[in-house]
């Protein structure tokens, strides 16, 4: 038996779970050739929140990122998280959009990518499978992992089989709540593997505090890949310690096949020394480093716990804190079950608020919630209530075809828009995710040459600034 494989988190899901994806590029090229000989399967380096943060906050170009990392690592496969149909925006783009953006990141050097859809709507996910191949990548279809009614052990091995069918070169388990528990994780691994000839692969969070016991019953039931994370950026709200777990499968059949568990010590006073720095920035927050027990009674993800922190707090509300949590699950069953998840847990937290916060269930509705009920972000696993849709959408339409089908192609419309700043072809797609925030970064971009381009700079201050 081959020892179970380990993709690390720490250059992705770690510093988005624990310091708001403020890890800058400068702070990863010194470790990556110590990491680059450990022994992982892959490094998640990429995708998720990532891009957004890297223009938004850091002034970094993610694609220049991409590039140096993929510079870096010369052995170690590169991986990245994307939303399907959603890229790595909050809503759905056009198929050539897609298509253009998975064949870019492939070609920038990522290795995998790992697709998912918020609603386990297959047909958000079929694009980005079938580009990703094209190209030459290796897709991962990922199940979005919920507990409901109808999400049981037999929806799951359902949705893995279909999504090998449609070309998935493994399949993960995304549990993004921290909810798999152990014995169910388990049951649910072992039927899996019993019906799909590819890899399985087990994402968690210790949000709850139960992820080491799950990965480790995972792995006893036959999953070939779990991620974690480095120590220092591990556990809270994040991935299982990647030096904990590996030591606990020492003397197992499951123990990884050539993890050089010394170098993986250096690694880890590298991180050490790095997460002193965020915690003087004041990056890391003493909450999201907790247990957080209510995440197995809401499905509440850690992420989406402190932004409801932060609504209540911005509407001097913060005292309707558990009333708002009691308030999610309900909101959850009116709207279908969605797992909350990019983007269904901005959605249904943000009900959730406003139906706490002004004393009435709908009685404000943000525009989101509306275009989910009328069917443009796919298929709920369960439908919607008669009187719950009319309370939201009136008579409306519902759409029941591929939401995507409605988009037109918008590539060409997309460079005309910026064609006085493009600079790389990766600029259009840089723009389709995010325009505004594109197009600050591309201003500042713009100014920051050009001022060093004329030494009107100088040399300490030839910074990036925050």
């Amino acid at each position: 038996m081959a020892g179970v494989k380990i993709t690390e988190t720490v250059f992705r899901d770690a510093h988005q779970s624990l310091i708001a994806t403020r890890m800058r590029t400068e702070d990863m090229l010194p470790i990556a050739e110590k990491m680059d000989k450990v022994g992982f399967h892959s490094l998640e380096v990429w995708g998720g929140a990532t891009f957004d943060s890297c223009l938004r906050f850091l002034r970094e170009d993610p694609w220049e990122r991409l590039r140096a990392l993929r510079k870096a690592f010369k052995n170690t496969k590169l991986q990245m998280l994307l939303r399907g149909q959603n890229l790595l925006g909050y809503k759905h783009y056009p198929d050539d959009v897609v298509e253009e953006f998975i064949k870019k990141s492939i070609e920038n050097g990522i290795d995998i990518i790992r697709i998912f859809d918020a609603l386990n709507d297959t047909r958000n996910i079929q694009k980005s499978i079938e580009a990703t191949k094209k190209y030459g990548g290796h897709a991962q279809g990922a199940i979005s992992y919920t507990v409901s009614p109808v999400h049981n052990i037999d929806y799951y091995v359902e949705l893995a089989l279909e999504m090998e069918k449609m070309g998935s070169d493994s399949i993960c388990i995304k549990d993004m709540s921290g909810i798999l528990t152990p014995y169910v994780a388990e049951k649910l691994v072992k039927e899996i593997k019993n019906k799909i000839s590819v890899p399985l692969q087990v994402h968690s969070h210790f949000t709850s505090g139960i992820a080491n016991q799950t990965y480790m019953k995972a792995i006893e039931a036959g999953a070939d890949i779990v991620d974690t994370a480095m120590s220092p950026l591990g556990m809270g709200t994040s991935q299982p310690a990647t030096e904990s777990m590996i030591a606990s499968l020492e003397s197992s059949p499951y123990y990884p096949d050539n993890i050089d568990f010394d170098l993986l010590m250096d690694v880890s006073d590298y991180f050490k020394n790095l997460r002193k720095k965020y915690e003087k920035d004041g990056l890391i927050k003493e909450k999201l480093l907790n247990v957080d027990v209510r995440t197995l009674r809401y499905q509440v993800p850690g992420g989406m716990l402190s932004n409801l922190a932060s609504q209540l707090e911005s509407q001097g509300a913060i005292d309707k804190f558990d009333e708002v949590l009691e308030e999610v699950p309900k909101v959850r069953e009116d709207l279908g079950f969605p797992p909350l998840v990019t983007p269904m847990s901005q959605m249904v937290g943000t009900q959730a608020v406003f139906n706490v916060v002004l004393g009435e269930r709908y009685k404000m509705i943000p525009k989101e919630v509306k275009n989910y009920v009328k069917g443009l972000y796919g298929k709920p696993a369960v439908e919607i209530k008669e009187e719950i849709r009319q309370l939201i959408i009136g008579n409306d339409d519902i759409i029941t075809c591929r939401p995507a089908d409605l988009l037109e192609p918008e590539l060409d419309k997309l460079k005309e828009n910026i064609k006085e700043f493009i600079e790389q072809d990766e600029d259009v797609l840089t723009y389709a995710m995010f325009p505004q925030v594109a197009l600050d970064f591309f201003k500042y971009r713009q100014s920051y040459k050009y001022k060093i381009d004329y030494n009107l700079l100088n040399e300490e201050d030839k910074v990036y600034p925050v």
